[in-house]
């Protein structure tokens, strides 16, 4: 798993980027928080903001991003103002608390952005009982956070926005559909209340004051899955993310005991991982949370080996309410969730194709470079779907190697992409005749893949042409993609993930 986060493919080196940014961004928000309000719980609170501002925003323009972070507020603060009144009326606070749970799950209909509003709704909920906040805090609470807001606004948006440089590619957090109970956020809206109320009851005879930690593991089980395999397999990685997040702890946080200077480092550490690993391994994003929670308890004097060993208790609660819910409560099957993420990919790597012919044409205005964007996120969709299948302890062997053939296959056809898409941004590449026959030639396999199940079985993939010896680049890369999607044909006419 290690290894998988080092040598995982980082395009632009935007994860670096990102991590590298992040630390910023937090380290000033934290800063400036201290400086202005003189108190450590609301630097806490700042950080966790900034770092929640930086994290989930992910419209697909900068001009997006920005409506989004400064819409934070205005979605946070109400919620953090009625955790903090609500904070000795328990019953009252609890079913609070699992309806904004469910809130935030149902927002995700609204794409990046009301996921973003939903998680920070979620946990300001959430910080205010890490915090213990009440009335009298209010003030200095949410004057840390809107300055790290904007401290962290002005990393993003000023010091450093290297996504001005970068072509937009929005893809949904999900793929809802339907009306209803038919509609995937509804269903799990349904269920996260499910799975929050029952982890925040068994939280609760858990631990008296620490039980917002299930209800925690709940929420971010949920978000960024979209079946019931996807949510069954990151409720494991958060347990064992969290495991091993307090073993390091118990070597590292424990021992340093809050001290201010070594503590502020490590933290700073923590929060580059985050950043880092997330895309590629959840498992290492949540022992770098779980690194970083303890470090934030002992800054606050309260941190000890038997917190830890309860932090893992209520992980664990919170993982058997989620999974609970999933497989009781209106299920979401993976294949129809799977099926729609490699259809949506396949059409994107035809647009891409479709649009460095007609630059290599000679269209000034194509733009392939957006397409190629837009497919790195729908590959980590379909990773992200397949991935109870491709999981180590699956004993499903055959659908496994399928599964495992689709992705491969599909990686394949993301890298014949990327380089057709750098040829075509070459201004001295010419162009080939006969690139306009390769182009309908994958034109024609994707159509042949993303027909129904029913109709795609009687229609045969296009045979790829003969590569052409010494060809131009761009034939080079577009022979390589027929034959990927060509070898798709096996793994697609069979079942690539369960009922």
């Amino acid at each position: 798993m290690l290894k998988r986060v080092f040598v995982a493919p980082d395009p632009g080196r935007l994860r670096l980027r990102g991590a590298a940014r992040g630390v910023l961004g937090v380290g000033l928000a934290v800063t400036v928080s201290e400086l202005a309000t003189r108190s450590l719980p609301a630097a806490i609170a700042g950080g966790l903001a900034a770092l929640l501002a930086l994290f989930t925003v992910a419209d697909g323009s900068v001009r997006g991003q920005a409506v989004t972070t400064a819409l934070l507020p205005m979605a946070g603060f109400p919620v953090l103002a009625l955790a903090a009144v609500l904070h000795d009326l328990t019953w009252v606070r609890d079913v609070a608390f699992v309806a904004v749970l469910g809130a935030g799950i149902y927002a995700r209909r609204w794409g990046p952005r009301g996921n973003a509003l939903g998680i920070f709704a979620f946990m300001m909920f959430f910080t205010a009982q890490f915090l213990h906040a009440v009335p009298g805090r209010l003030p200095e609470l949410c004057a840390a956070v809107a300055l790290s807001l904007l401290a962290s606004s002005t990393v993003r948006f000023g010091l450093w926005c290297y996504e001005r440089r970068l072509p937009s590619a929005a893809v949904s957090v999900v793929a809802p559909g339907g009306t209803g109970f038919a509609r995937v956020t509804t269903r799990q809206a349904i269920q996260g209340m499910a799975g929050g109320a029952f982890a925040l009851l068994a939280g609760q005879l858990v631990s008296h004051e620490r039980w917002y930690w299930a209800v925690g593991a709940v929420w971010w089980i949920f978000v960024n899955t979209a079946s019931r395999g996807e949510t069954l397999v990151r409720g494991f990685r958060r347990v064992l993310g969290t495991v091993i997040g307090i073993a390091v702890g118990l070597v590292i946080a424990v021992p340093l005991d809050g001290a201010g200077a070594p503590t502020a480092g490590l933290v700073a550490v923590c929060v580059f991982g985050i950043f880092y690993a997330a895309a590629v391994s959840y498992t290492w994003m949540m022992l770098a949370v779980t690194v970083m929670a303890g470090l934030l308890y002992g800054l606050l004097g309260v941190l000890d080996p038997g917190l830890l060993v309860l932090r893992v208790m209520e992980t664990g609660v919170g993982a058997l309410g989620a999974a609970l819910a999933v497989l009781l409560v209106l299920p979401v099957t993976t294949h129809a969730t799977t099926d729609a993420w490699i259809q949506r990919a396949l059409h994107c790597v035809h647009a891409c194709t479709s649009e460095a012919a007609a630059r290599l044409a000679g269209v000034s205005a194509a733009d392939p470079a957006r397409y190629v964007a837009e497919l790195e996120l729908l590959l980590g969709r379909v990773r992200l779907s397949l991935a109870p299948l491709v999981h180590p302890l699956s004993p499903l062997r055959a659908r496994k190697a399928r599964a495992r053939q689709v992705i491969e296959l599909l990686d394949r056809c993301a890298q014949e992409v990327r380089g057709l898409a750098s040829v075509a941004a070459d201004p001295d590449a010419s162009h080939d005749a006969r690139l306009a026959a390769a182009c309908w030639r994958v034109e024609a396999a994707v159509e042949a893949l993303t027909m129904p199940d029913a109709a795609r079985s009687g229609i045969a993939v296009p045979v790829a042409a003969v590569h052409p010896s010494g060809g131009e680049p761009a034939l080079a890369h577009l022979h390589g993609l027929e034959q990927a999607l060509k070898a798709l044909a096996v793994p697609l006419r069979d079942p690539v993930a369960p009922v």
